[in-house]
C-alpha cells in the first residue's frame, strides 16, 4: 500500500487555518471595493481638465435688445432660442402660440419688421435691433385692431389656438397688399392651419379688414 499522504488529508496547521486563502481574499477584497466605490467614498482629485470640459459643454449665450409691441428688451438667451420661446418664456406673450414648433401651422405668427414670420423658426439672437409685434400690441388700449374687430364680427373663430396666429398672418397679408380677392388671401395666407375649419369667415375677416384700411 503506498504510504504517499495527499495534501487534502494533512490537517491544516493553526497558522494556515487563520490565514485567508487567496481566493477567499480577492473575493473579499473586490466586494469591499465595490461597495465602497458604489457607496461613494473613493474619492480623489478631479481629472485634469474636467472644469474645462464641463464648461465647453455648457450651450453659449449671447444678450439680444429688441422692441417687443413698441418696449425695449435686452435679454440673455441660450443662442438656441427661438423667437417663439424668447416671447414666451423671456417676456411672458403667451398670445403666440406654439402649434407644430416646425413652421407648418403658423400658429407663432408674429412681424417682425412688419414682415411675417414664423416665430418658431427665428433664432432670437440674430434679431439684434429688430421691431417684433405681437398679436399683444395690435390693439390700442381698449380699440381693438380692426382685423380683431373683423374676427370678432365674421365669427372667425372657434377653439382659438390658431386665432393670433391667424391673425397676425392677415395683418400681415394686408400689410404686403395681397389682400385684394379672396383667392389672393387664400393663397397668401396658406401657410397658416385651422383645425376647426374657420376658413371662410377668416377670409371674411381679412376681406373687412382690407376694405376699410
Amino acid at each position: 500500500m503506498s504510504s504517499e499522504i495527499t495534501e487534502s488529508a494533512v490537517p491544516p496547521s493553526a497558522e494556515s487555518s487563520s490565514a485567508p486563502s487567496r481566493r477567499t481574499f480577492i473575493a473579499t477584497t473586490t466586494a469591499v471595493g465595490g461597495a465602497v466605490v458604489a457607496g461613494g467614498l473613493v474619492t480623489g482629485p478631479p481629472a485634469a481638465g474636467a472644469e474645462e470640459v464641463t464648461a465647453a459643454d455648457r450651450p453659449p449665450n449671447s444678450r439680444v435688445t429688441v422692441s417687443v409691441n413698441g418696449e425695449r428688451h435686452t435679454v440673455a438667451v441660450d443662442n438656441r432660442t427661438s423667437l417663439l420661446d424668447l416671447l414666451r418664456e423671456h417676456l411672458g406673450l403667451n398670445g403666440s402660440k406654439k402649434g407644430c414648433n416646425a413652421g407648418a401651422c403658423g400658429a407663432c405668427t408674429v412681424l417682425v419688421d412688419g414682415r411675417r414670420v414664423n416665430s418658431c423658426l427665428t433664432l432670437a439672437i440674430r434679431l439684434e435691433g429688430a421691431e417684433v409685434t405681437t398679436i399683444e400690441g395690435l390693439a390700442d388700449g381698449d380699440q381693438l385692431h380692426p382685423l380683431q374687430q373683423a374676427f370678432v364680427d365674421q365669427d372667425a373663430f372657434q377653439c382659438g389656438y390658431c386665432t393670433p396666429g391667424q391673425i397676425m398672418s392677415g395683418v400681415g397679408c394686408i400689410q404686403e397688399g395681397h389682400a385684394h380677392s379672396a383667392e389672393e388671401i387664400r393663397e397668401w395666407m396658406s401657410g397658416n392651419i385651422c383645425r376647426c375649419g374657420c376658413y371662410v369667415k377668416i377670409v371674411r375677416a381679412v376681406e373687412q379688414a382690407a376694405g376699410g384700411r
